[in-house]
């Protein structure tokens, strides 16, 4: 039986330092001091995540993996880049991302309480996509 992807995605935001859940426009959001760092859309009925990006880390992606990865209306225009979780999702990657966005809304404090940022596998799917991800700050 597969897990619901938004039971996956809870448990990566909500382990998060402050990190809450809340629904906003009748659909999951996730917060760091009232900030949206994350949230879990169905884009053409497909469940997905939107999340934030690094400048210009979103046409990488979509350029790269355009079936898993888009730029999601309304924040696309703001970097934000969609993923789609419907189909073999490498949920370290997915990690991977919520991570990053957690890293660019929430307060320093609360970042310097993650470490060192995690890096993507090597063997994943689009590890050398994430690494160029990773790479633009």
């Amino acid at each position: 039986m597969r897990t619901n992807p938004l039971h996956r995605l809870r448990r990566i935001c909500l382990a998060l330092p402050e990190a809450v859940e809340r629904e906003t426009w009748e659909v999951p959001t996730f917060r760091v001091r009232e900030k949206i760092f994350c949230m879990q859309v169905a884009d053409d009925e497909r469940p997905a995540l939107w999340c934030k990006a690094p400048p210009g880390s979103q046409t990488i992606l979509v350029g790269a993996d355009p079936e898993r990865f888009f730029v999601p209306p309304y924040l696309g225009h703001k970097g934000w880049v969609g993923m789609r979780l419907d189909r073999r999702v490498d949920w370290k990657e997915v990690a991977v991302l919520v991570e990053r966005s957690y890293r660019r809304t929430a307060p320093k404090r609360l970042v310097a309480r993650l470490g060192a940022p995690v890096a993507p596998r090597a063997g994943g799917r689009s590890a050398s996509v994430l690494r160029d991800f990773f790479g633009r700050a």
